[in-house]
């Protein structure tokens, strides 16, 4: 989840939660929330979740990746959502008024085998007996990567890039042409760096701040210039102004430059 998960890539997460949610809660900004706040115990705190996140409106999202297929799934995805439920709790009198809450489960296998489904993405809220629904605050979608197939040229929507790139990742040496796209470079970049081993990361690191120097000594010479520049142009200002016969003070309250200064031009 690294390629969510750090507030420098904050913005893959947000454009990739915004093609999930309905237009009424996009997302502007994120902040991560911290998980050791959550939770009975260490233990709890460990498995409960990837990322818990919360946009400006206090609207709350749950971000997972699974790999393998475990049991009781739908046990435990409600199970997690309770936890930010009840961190909402107020001390003293509260009106018990929540804030939405998605979790979102991007899996690498499907659920529910015995059942003919063909779509890949289901999203799942509280409904009563006809089928109306009963609480729209609390929304969990699941997408099951095994049921998207779609290849290159099947792709539609800026969706449908995303889990192509989501699927395909590990298997990129370069970006496809069809992703080339300034988001999507910086999420391939992202992906490259979290499995770089010890001594790639020593490496990039270092090489990182030799730009970053690099780029300071020349931002540093561009202002000395500036500078310069604008002494020059001071210069020619007063040389004109005493030429026209203006006194010191007032070129002296044109260009910034001294009584001393402007007399010796």
């Amino acid at each position: 989840m690294k390629l969510f998960g750090e507030e420098g890539s904050k913005n893959l997460l947000i454009d990739f939660l915004n093609q999930l949610l309905p237009i009424e809660h996009k997302i502007i900004e994120l902040t991560f929330k911290n998980p050791e706040q959550l939770g009975l115990n260490k233990d709890d705190r460990k498995a409960i979740f990837d990322i818990h996140c919360q946009n400006s409106k206090g609207e709350r999202f749950i971000v997972e990746m699974q790999k393998a297929k475990i049991k009781f799934f739908k046990d435990r995805a409600v199970f997690y959502t309770t936890f930010p439920i009840k961190e909402q709790a107020e001390k003293g009198d509260w009106n018990f008024n929540l804030t939405p809450i998605y979790c979102v489960a991007i899996l690498d296998f499907t659920f529910d085998d015995d059942r003919e489904k063909k779509e890949y993405i289901s999203n799942v809220q509280l409904k009563d007996q006809f089928c109306q629904i009963f609480y729209n605050k609390l929304t969990y979608i699941f997408i099951e990567m095994p049921r998207f197939n779609k290849q290159e040229l099947e792709l539609k929507s800026h969706f449908d890039k995303w889990l192509y790139f989501l699927k395909n990742l590990e298997n990129f040496e370069n970006i496809p042409e069809i992703l080339n796209e300034d988001l999507f470079i910086q999420g391939f970049q992202t992906a490259e760096i979290a499995n770089f081993d010890a001594k790639q990361l020593a490496d990039y690191e270092e090489s990182l701040k030799a730009y970053r120097d690099l780029k300071g000594v020349i931002d540093t010479s561009f202002e000395e210039g500036q500078i310069e520049g604008r002494h020059e142009k001071s210069f020619e200002i007063a040389s004109l102004m005493k030429k026209a016969g203006e006194p010191s003070e007032k070129i002296s309250q044109f260009t910034g430059l001294s009584k001393e200064v402007i007399e010796n031009i």
